[in-house]
């Protein structure tokens, strides 16, 4: 990305600016500052002003308060790395090849495929794969010591009273907000139509077996939309964060070895893996999705339908909410979604908000695909006015700014210390 902004800053004949030529003729790219064994180029501060510019149409790339924050920025950055390493923080390449593979997930899911991200950033995968570890490495340190230094950051009722009595005067006003409640109910599939899954799984497996390959019978058959498309690549997973039976089988297999199908939360899974350590895993797969049918529906909207009427009759939501709702997350706080600014109803969900009344309960609609289709009904408890923050009714987001708040300036502090302790220069020729 950055190799991308900086032909971007080039074309606007930006970076010529930045560039000098040495005694023997080539074009050497201008140091502004210095810290540690890391340098800060002017290129390098174009291109992150240029980014700042996409956002915000109004800031003038050659204002010199705004470089000044930019440099200053970049130099704290460094600093924590520098102090990262000097602190022993470790990163393996297990972890830099996973934060590859989350990124390249993630550009898949936005872009559509790998070609278009080739085509997008005008290089092959395995050169952005090289171009961005050392990127991937100085992130993951820095992120390391932050959970190493203020991971276990507590505050006390007694500070986030301390900050409201100090702030309250400048706390934004908590604006109109919903708060919103639901019941799920997972769609479980007839053991007829789980006998035609597992099926189909086995004679692809004996397919694969039979010399098939897997990357094309993923993309003919897995119904995982994040893995299909590049032939069911998972990628480098650290152990404990994959779903346990898919993790257990994971580890077991030889490399190479194609598993048997595997069901878990999210279907079957054919699973090979092709590399691993006592750490973590590399490994593709084939999701073969329980589907459900019409009648499996209709037994769960009856289901929730009934719920609703029972509201209606006057039992506690919030209790139904704890006996029956299949969603752990929210099940044990009677199914609370939270407090959510009116203008913020996610746009999934705001017709059916807008026509519920306070106290009203919705029709079951579609939920979710993860890890089971699903149906839910939802609670409008209350509507709250816009009004100024205080203790009893804002608790929660009072805790959250404090908390913020604390960790700011902690932050700060530690930076500060940094800035004093350590070697940094900024050149000014």
């Amino acid at each position: 990305m950055k190799k991308i902004l900086l032909i971007i800053v080039f074309l606007a004949g930006i970076t010529l600016n930045a560039q000098y030529q040495a005694s023997d003729g080539t074009m050497m790219d201008k140091i502004v500052a210095i810290v540690g064994n890391e340098i800060i180029t002017l290129s390098d501060v174009n291109a992150q002003v240029a980014i700042m510019m996409q956002s915000d149409k109004s800031l003038d790339f050659n204002n010199k308060e705004l470089r000044k924050k930019v440099i200053d920025a970049m130099i704290n950055e460094k600093l924590i790395v520098t102090k990262a390493i000097e602190d022993s923080i470790v990163v393996s390449d297990d972890e830099i090849n996973q934060g590859w593979e989350e990124f390249l997930a993630n550009a898949v899911r936005y872009y559509g495929s790998e070609k278009r991200i080739e085509d997008i950033y005008g290089m092959s995968i395995q050169r952005m794969k090289n171009d961005r570890k050392d990127d991937i490495r100085k992130q993951l340190l820095a992120k390391n010591l932050f959970r190493e230094k203020f991971g276990n950051l507590k505050i006390s009722p007694r500070e986030i009273e301390e900050f409201y009595n100090s702030y309250k005067d400048s706390i934004p006003e908590i604006p109109d907000q919903v708060e919103l409640y639901h019941i799920v109910k997972n769609i479980n599939a007839s053991k007829a139509l789980e006998e035609d899954v597992v099926n189909l799984a086995v004679k692809v497996r004996d397919s694969l077996l039979a010399g098939g390959d897997f990357a094309d019978f993923a993309k003919r058959y897995s119904k995982d939309p994040g893995s299909a498309n590049s032939g069911g690549e998972f990628g480098w997973s650290m152990r404990g964060r994959l779903v346990k039976e898919f993790e257990n089988v994971a580890f077991s297999l030889l490399k190479g070895e194609i598993s048997k199908p595997v069901k878990s939360p999210f279907g079957y899974h054919l699973i090979q893996t092709l590399d691993k350590n006592k750490d973590s895993v590399r490994t593709r797969h084939i999701l073969f999705r329980v589907g459900t049918s019409d009648e499996d529906k209709e037994l769960i909207k009856t289901t929730l339908k009934d719920l609703k009427l029972r509201v209606e009759k006057g039992e506690s939501f919030e209790d139904l909410a704890k006996k029956n709702s299949d969603e752990k997350e929210t099940q044990g706080f009677g199914g609370s979604l939270g407090k959510f600014p009116i203008s913020q109803i996610p746009a999934s969900i705001k017709d059916e908000i807008e026509k519920l009344k306070e106290g009203g309960v919705s029709d079951p609609k579609p939920y979710g695909q993860e890890p089971k289709p699903s149906f839910h009904i939802m609670y409008k408890k209350r509507i709250i006015p816009a009004h100024k923050a205080n203790l009893k009714d804002d608790y929660k987001e009072l805790e959250q700014f404090a908390t913020q708040n604390k960790q700011s300036k902690a932050t700060s502090e530690w930076i500060e210390k940094l800035r004093k302790d350590m070697y940094w220069e900024i050149k000014n020729d």
